[in-house]
């Protein structure tokens, strides 16, 4: 018997369809298993493919499990924006105090509906120095990096370093044999590079090629731990608020907005459906 799950494709980090990061939302997912599900989104063969069950936690409104063409995630930011909206737009929740309340394996990650869009509250970082500098340099090139590259768990553990200049980062091709050999021996997620321009924000760029993402569009979750990176170097602080853009290098214009309220970090953006319709599954 073929049953037809509803599913929507949400731009995330866009108001205009086609130039955000796309999201696969199949907003019945109960009674999938595991294998099914990563067959779905090596299929979908987005950044991310979600499925919405019930809550299990009374405190969430919905829960969510994130998978790549290649892995689950625990977390994982454009998708918990896009599933977000792709929720509420289904009727599935209904904000409560502007808020809803999503469960994910990394825990429960806090929406918020504002005047500009919706944002999510990082549930967690932590830091670790990143290993083997030297491969990182050999990746991107000898005089690319500025600083110390550190490993910041946000869910996904992403290697994050800064760059010389927007200019640098614009034009940096970074060798991605190179870059998934480091994910794989260090179990790192991948590599999100930012720099600081002229006008006081920033751009960014993550790569994640172990996991079959060879640049990934906007990525929510690299950005938060590159804010979370830029904290603990005290480029911002509490009080914060900048725009990060992302993806023109692979024909996108995504705009991603970080804000800092105390040691919370905040990452938000627009979200727009582009697809809707069914999977119809056996």
């Amino acid at each position: 018997m073929t049953v037809a799950r509803p599913f929507k494709q949400v731009d995330v980090f866009t108001q205009v369809p086609l130039l955000g990061n796309p999201v696969a939302v199949i907003l019945d997912g109960e009674g999938l298993s595991v294998e099914t599900m990563q067959l779905i989104a090596n299929w979908t063969n987005l950044s991310e493919t979600t499925f919405v069950t019930p809550a299990t936690d009374p405190a969430a409104d919905y829960s969510v499990r994130i998978f790549t063409p290649a892995s689950e995630l625990p977390f994982a930011g454009h998708p918990t924006l896009g599933t977000a909206h792709a929720v509420i737009e289904a009727g599935l929740a209904r904000w409560k105090d502007g808020k809803i309340v999503q469960q994910c394996a990394v825990g429960l990650v806090e929406i918020s509906k504002g005047e500009t869009g919706l944002s999510f509250r990082l549930p967690r970082y932590a830091y670790r120095d990143a290993p083997q500098p030297e491969k990182l340099i050999a990746a991107l090139g000898e005089n690319v990096i500025t600083g110390t590259p550190q490993i910041v768990d946000v869910g996904p553990h992403w290697t994050i370093a800064e760059l010389a200049s927007c200019d640098v980062l614009a034009n940096l091709m970074p060798d991605l044999n190179i870059l998934a050999d480091y994910e794989r021996l260090h179990h790192t997620t991948g590599l999100t590079v930012y720099a600081e321009c002229d006008d006081g924000n920033i751009m960014v760029r993550s790569f994640a090629p172990a996991d079959g993402i060879t640049e990934d569009p906007v990525c929510g979750s690299g950005n938060g731990a590159v804010a979370a990176y830029r904290l603990r170097l005290g480029q911002i602080a509490d009080g914060s608020a900048y725009m990060a853009s992302q993806g023109r290098q692979v024909g996108r214009d995504g705009h991603i907005r970080v804000r800092i309220d105390g040691a919370d970090i905040h990452i938000g953006g627009d979200c727009v459906t582009v697809v809707e319709g069914s999977f119809r599954l056996p």
